[in-house]
């Protein structure tokens, strides 16, 4: 049995506890269900008959909205199941997505009297000798409590957030009876249904347990304050735990404007841009470095302070991303990039958005539909709404399975894409967060991470030079790009024995831009005594495709020349260190080994094409050209 409070209510989320509890209670449960089933049928005959009438598809929004109306009547449960439901792309159309983001939680406020009896019950004192003031009414009302301004004793001011009466027993109740509901769809209705809703019921009811307590709210935030408030720009407010319970939480009150106020952001001097790059960097570090999100950063929970820093409110509502998937949605961020759908697609399936036994030959056009007109010349480009609305298309049509994790990792960025719209209508949520991405990827030595630097870098076994200098580009606008540290962290990978597929190819791109270079260096030579005899000397011109390379090589050289933390004076005195390895050393060898190796082809080359024009062709002489032209790349590794 899971520990109860003094009414019996469950303190934690047990399904088969809940259960238990209520089939013993007939009529009590059927009592709410006909308090349910009378609205929502009104709402099921209202689709039927715009389906007989032939106006489904012109009635859709309006249906949409009549069913947004229904669930706010419905109470707090339904509220919260709408919110968990507009990010749920696998079970509901597309329309009705965009309607639910649209479900607030506010409603009336219950009693003074009664929340001052909680804080009492809860806090062992009544609200006058704990508190120096309290407001004489809430100043803010949601589906789970309600929020006063308060004062301590000691001259702090603070918010006093108090749980609505009886919301432990409804939530149960509204709970037992939709996980009923998902039972009964499960075994009668296998073949439509391609998602778990007996485990998505059990994933929401153990968060809105995790919601109603406030204690867990408390150690939420710290954990928050703890992991970013060191971050420039933000703040995290202190949580008072000698006056925080289950069903009431003290927290530090915060004076802020919200974002979506522009002109009096502006008049007090703030840039809410600023604060919006701000907020995507800090959804990065929670999404891709922590794990540990706030899932609703909606414009009530997001407050520029009085002195331009960004506040966060209400940690009820958090998650947890773990490690493997942190790494999947970077790689499939890379995917992205080079437009490999098919990577994509087993991204999906390695993400858990499919299962491994999927036909994914459908589905990886059906991706390519989604993605490639929307990327243009660049993945930052994209509007992340926009993206999302079209892959909830694809979502509902084939058998894809969203994640918990990630349908709130949808709801935490589109909300804050839609701030950040409010505040700048060309803003893109991804073109700020790239450089984070590449700068994860530069430096995060984790083997996943590596696997999708490498896929980016090289294709066809060829050295992709515009990838890394739009990558060391868009890093070294991060704002913690270390230069100096990510050097010797790079140069660390790239002598050790996972590095050793790196210095395949570099021994490969430094063989062959080193040979270009001399080849070009003897041209302009031979111009230059041809010039001295008198003599006409034409230099081979370079390819554009060799030109091009060297003018990124350069160009890249200049960049980390200028990066802030550059030192080339501590980049000189780690040469040495570095000479000594034997992985240098080898590297070395593999080099002047592989240029010998095309200076003796090329002079070969140029004897025999010497005596071919001298005296003519003849077929043993073609047959040796043509061998020495077909010859295959010289072997990156050690000479023997």
């Amino acid at each position: 049995m899971p520990p109860v409070r003094q009414d019996g209510a469950a303190l934690r989320y047990d399904p088969e506890a809940i259960a238990r509890h209520y089939d013993r209670r007939p009529l009590q449960v059927w009592w709410r269900r006909l308090t349910i089933v009378l609205p929502l049928l009104s709402f099921a005959l209202g689709i039927w008959w715009d389906g007989k009438t032939g106006r489904s598809r012109t009635n859709q929004k309006r249906r949409a909205a009549q069913f947004r109306q229904t669930l706010t009547q419905l109470g707090p449960a339904f509220i919260k199941i709408g919110q968990a439901l507009s990010t749920r792309p696998d079970l509901v159309p597309p329309a009705y997505l965009e309607e639910l983001t649209k479900l607030q939680d506010q409603l009336p406020p219950f009693a003074n009297a009664i929340a001052y009896q909680f804080i009492e019950e809860e806090l062992g004192a009544p609200p006058e000798e704990i508190f120096a003031e309290l407001s004489p009414n809430p100043v803010a009302a949601a589906s789970l409590g309600q929020v006063y301004k308060g004062k301590l004793k000691t001259g702090e001011t603070v918010a006093v957030k108090v749980q609505r009466p009886g919301l432990n027993q409804s939530m149960a109740l509204d709970v037992y009876i939709l996980r009923r509901l998902a039972i009964w769809a499960v075994n009668n209705r296998k073949k439509r249904i391609k998602s778990d809703l007996v485990g998505i019921m059990d994933e929401f009811g153990a968060r809105i347990y995790e919601e109603m307590d406030y204690t867990q709210e408390g150690r939420n935030a710290e954990q928050f304050r703890q992991l970013y408030s060191h971050i420039p720009d933000i703040y995290v407010p202190k949580i008072y735990w000698e006056y925080t319970g289950r069903e009431v939480l003290t927290m530090e009150w915060i004076t802020g404007t919200k974002l979506t106020k522009l002109e009096e952001l502006r008049q007090q001097g703030i840039d809410p841009t600023h604060l919006i790059e701000v907020g995507v960097n800090c959804s990065l570090r929670q999404l891709l470095e922590h794990g540990f999100f706030h899932a609703d950063p909606h414009p009530g929970n997001l407050l520029a302070t009085t002195d331009g820093k960004l506040a966060y409110l209400d940690f009820g509502m958090m998650s947890q991303v773990k490690d493997y998937q942190r790494y999947g949605l970077i790689e499939a961020v890379v995917h992205l990039v080079n437009r490999d759908f098919e990577g994509l697609a087993k991204d999906y399936v390695k993400l858990e958005f499919l299962t491994p036994d999927t036909d994914l030959t459908p589905i990886i056009p059906a991706l390519a539909g989604v993605f490639n007109n929307a990327l243009g010349s660049s993945v930052a480009e994209l509007n992340f709404k926009s993206i999302t609305d079209e892959l909830s298309q694809v979502m509902y049509e084939y058998p894809f399975r969203v994640p918990a994790y990630y349908a709130l990792i949808i709801r935490s960025l589109v909300t804050l894409e839609g701030i950040a719209i409010n505040v700048d209508p060309e803003f893109k949520v991804l073109s700020k967060a790239y450089p984070y991405v590449a700068k994860r990827l530069l430096t995060d030595s984790a083997p996943e991470l590596r696997s999708s630097l490498r896929d980016l870098l090289f294709k066809d076994g060829s050295f992709r030079w515009n990838r890394l200098e739009n990558l060391l580009k868009n890093a070294s606008s991060s704002d913690d790009y270390d230069l100096s540290q990510n050097l010797n962290q790079a140069l660390e990978y790239l002598f050790s024995e996972r590095g050793d597929f790196l210095r395949d190819y570099l021994v490969a791109e430094i063989v062959k831009n080193v040979d270009v270079l001399s080849q070009n260096a003897l041209q302009n030579a031979r111009s230059v005594v041809g010039e001295w005899f008198g003599l006409e000397v034409q230099p081979k011109p370079m390819s554009q495709a060799d030109r091009e390379n060297l003018d990124r090589i350069q160009r890249i050289l200049e960049m980390l020349r200028q990066t802030p933390g550059f030192d080339p004076i501590k980049v000189a005195q780690k040469v040495p260190e570095i000479l000594m390895k034997p992985e240098v050393q080898r590297l070395g060898q593999q080099v002047a080994s592989n240029l010998a190796q095309r200076a003796v082809a090329r002079l070969i080359r140029q004897l025999l094409l010497a005596e071919t024009h001298g005296t003519g062709i003849n077929s043993k002489h073609s047959s040796q050209l043509e061998a020495i032209h077909s010859l295959p790349p010289a072997s990156n590794k050690p000479a023997a």
